[in-house]
C-alpha cells in the first residue's frame, strides 16, 4: 500500500535519528524511480541537475519550475523526497516563507534554504538577514504542522570563503533559528567535518560527497548523518550523452552508443 505524505515525512525524520544514509539526487522522474528501484530509502532533488534537464543553467529556474518538478518527484516515488529549494527564490523573509509554504504543498519530506545571494561581490546574505530567512522558513513549515524537515545551508565554501569559523557560526545560528539539519557544501577534510558535526550536535549534518572522497562508512565514523551528491549523477548522465553525441557530430561514427544501458532492463525497471 503506497505511503501517504505524512508517512513519508515521519519515516524521513526517523532516518535522521541514528546512523548514516545515502540521499542521492535524481534530476527527473525517471532517475528518481531508478533510485527507488535500487533500494534507496530517500532521495533529494538537485537544483543543478533539474535545471540542466530543462535546458537552463543552475540557479536560473523559477519557483514555479521547481514546485512543478517537486510535485512530480513526490508523486512518482513511494519514498521521502528532500527539496533543494535554493535560497527560497526570494530575498526577504516574508517572501521566502510564502515560497516555502508552496514547497511544502508539493509533498516533500525535507526542504533546504541556503544563504547565498548569487552575487559574486557579496556572496552571502548578511548574518542577521540569513537567520531571519531560516526563521521565516521554519514558521511557514510549522504553520500547518506539516512535519517537513528544514535544512539550513551555509554556502561559504562554495563561494570561496573557506572560513570554518564563519560556517560554524552560521550553522549554529541556523540550528537555533529552527533548522532540523545542517549542511555546509564544500567542506572536505575530516577536521572540517568533525568540527561541524560537533558544533551542531545533536542535530544531524548533511555532507556533500563529490567535494569529499569519503565513503559512507567513513563519513558515518565522523558523525555525519546523511550524504548527498548534488548534481553529480546528472553530470554522469550528461557525460555519456555528450560523448556519444559529440562522436556523432564530429566523426560521423556511433561507437559510443555501444556503452548504453540495456533498453530491456530499463523497460523492466519502469514496468
Amino acid at each position: 500500500m503506497p505511503l501517504t505524505t505524512a508517512d513519508k515525512r515521519a519515516a524521513f525524520r526517523k532516518m535522521h535519528e541514528s546512523g548514516c544514509f545515502a540521499l542521492p539526487n535524481p534530476f527527473d522522474v525517471g532517475s528518481a524511480k531508478a533510485l527507488e528501484h535500487l533500494g534507496f530509502k530517500a532521495i533529494a532533488s538537485t537544483s543543478a541537475g533539474f535545471a540542466w534537464s530543462i535546458g537552463k543553467a543552475d540557479n536560473h529556474v523559477t519557483v514555479d519550475d521547481v514546485c512543478a518538478h517537486l510535485t512530480a518527484l513526490c508523486a512518482a516515488v513511494d519514498i521521502p523526497v528532500n527539496a533543494d529549494f535554493e535560497g527560497g527564490f526570494a530575498r526577504e523573509p516574508d517572501e521566502v516563507a510564502a515560497n516555502v509554504a508552496r514547497g511544502v504543498r508539493t509533498g516533500v519530506a525535507g526542504l533546504s534554504i541556503e544563504d547565498s545571494t548569487g552575487d559574486k561581490s557579496n556572496p552571502l546574505y548578511d548574518r542577521a538577514l540569513a537567520i531571519e530567512r531560516i526563521k521565516a522558513a521554519r514558521a511557514a513549515i510549522d504553520s500547518d504542522n506539516s512535519g517537513v524537515m528544514l535544512v539550513g545551508r551555509c554556502e561559504a565554501f562554495l563561494w570561496g570563503q573557506s572560513d570554518l569559523k564563519l560556517v560554524i557560526d552560521r550553522l549554529t545560528a541556523y540550528a537555533d533559528a529552527g533548522a532540523d539539519c545542517l549542511y555546509a557544501p564544500g567542506i572536505k577534510t575530516r577536521e572540517e567535518i568533525v568540527a561541524v558535526v560537533k558544533a551542531v550536535q545533536p542535530k544531524p549534518v548533511n555532507l556533500l560527497i563529490g567535494a569529499s572522497g569519503l565513503s559512507l562508512n567513513e563519513a558515518a565514523e565522523l558523525g555525519v548523518r546523511r550524504i548527498s551528491v548534488g548534481g553529480s549523477l546528472a553530470r554522469m548522465a550528461w557525460a555519456g550523452f555528450m560523448r556519444a553525441a559529440r562522436e556523432m557530430a564530429e566523426k560521423g561514427t556511433f561507437a559510443e552508443l555501444a556503452g548504453g544501458y540495456p533498453g530491456g532492463e530499463l523497460n523492466k525497471m519502469f514496468e
